[in-house]
């Protein structure tokens, strides 16, 4: 039996005056996964998520939470409950303190006496912020005010959370903490989807990719099967001798293509063969004389296969 999809949308649209936003998109998002959004400024990707959220109305088209269509005639308060939504500029209250904010929206979502202690415990623990529960939020650092706009967002326990652009202006390790708490979202059942622009989080964090571009959603698919279909594997080899001859002693290999000199001593290359095949080219190029003292085989990053699946759009 197949499953039923946590998000689905059938040729869901989006129109602002003659400005087409989201153009006719088929979107489907299952429970558990971690769905990475991408695309440049301006593709839909903000448009689409707040549709998904409620906060945008749909021109046309249709979408699924659950199984159960969203409609704009009446107010499906059971659905909304499932959702946990922390846009690019979320509110923050800074004369607050960290718990008396989260205490507040706890109100709001109707938590009450031991249980709404417990879960404000809990989320505090969960984001790491739990040293900070009596810091007025003005004193907190970008990524703490993050953290606790995601602690905000999961307080009442949603199974699907959308973020949009979550680590935008964080440091390295700001974001590195904010990826270990979606990692621990994740492991414990939630459906997750998250724009952003800094691909190498979201190559770490997502079992699926999307990209938009123009509105359109030009591909979705599970991250590995983007992967395997649109990822080229490179070798990089670093020598001692002129580079031109290996370049010339390379090019013999039908499996060989694209060589370039990347820095002095440095050469990559397209390389379509198998594992064994890179270990025999390795073995053929020092039993041939060359000296060889760097030899590895990367594959493309998901900014590459981003920019691949942009140029086949435009060309």
């Amino acid at each position: 039996m197949k499953q039923t999809p946590a998000v689905k949308t059938q040729n869901l649209t989006k129109r602002f005056g003659r400005h087409m936003a989201v153009n006719d998109v088929d979107l489907e998002i299952y429970s558990g996964q971690v769905y990475g959004l991408i695309g440049p400024n301006g593709a839909g990707k903000t448009t689409l998520i707040r549709m998904l959220t409620t906060a945008e109305d749909a021109s046309s088209g249709e979408i699924y939470i659950g199984g159960e269509k969203l409609r704009s005639d009446r107010p499906q308060p059971h659905i909304k409950r499932q959702l946990g939504y922390l846009p690019d500029d979320y509110p923050l209250y800074d004369d607050l303190s960290v718990w008396d904010y989260l205490d507040y929206f706890a109100r709001l979502y109707d938590l009450r006496g031991r249980q709404r202690q417990r879960r404000l415990q809990e989320v505090l623990e969960l984001v790491n912020l739990e040293h900070k529960r009596r810091s007025r939020i003005t004193s907190l650092s970008r990524g703490m005010k993050q953290r606790l706009g995601l602690a905000r967002t999961i307080l009442h326990n949603p199974t699907l959370l959308l973020l949009d652009e979550p680590v935008s202006g964080l440091d390295p390790i700001a974001r590195q903490q904010f990826r270990e708490v979606i990692k621990t979202l994740q492991s414990v059942g939630m459906t997750i989807l998250i724009s952003s622009h800094v691909l190498s989080d979201l190559a770490e964090l997502c079992t699926a990719i999307g990209i938009m571009e123009l509105g359109f959603l030009v591909e979705s698919a599970p991250l590995e099967e983007l992967y395997q279909r649109l990822s080229r594997q490179q070798i990089w080899i670093s020598t001692q001798d002129d580079s031109q001859q290996v370049a010339a002693w390379l090019s013999q290999s039908a499996k060989v293509e694209g060589i370039e000199q990347a820095r002095a001593g440095v050469l990559k290359m397209q390389f379509s063969g198998s594992q064994a095949e890179a270990a025999a080219l390795l073995r053929s190029l020092v039993q041939s004389g060359f000296s060889v003292y760097d030899f590895r085989c990367v594959q493309d990053s998901l900014e590459d296969i981003f920019f691949k699946v942009g140029h086949q759009q435009s060309s």
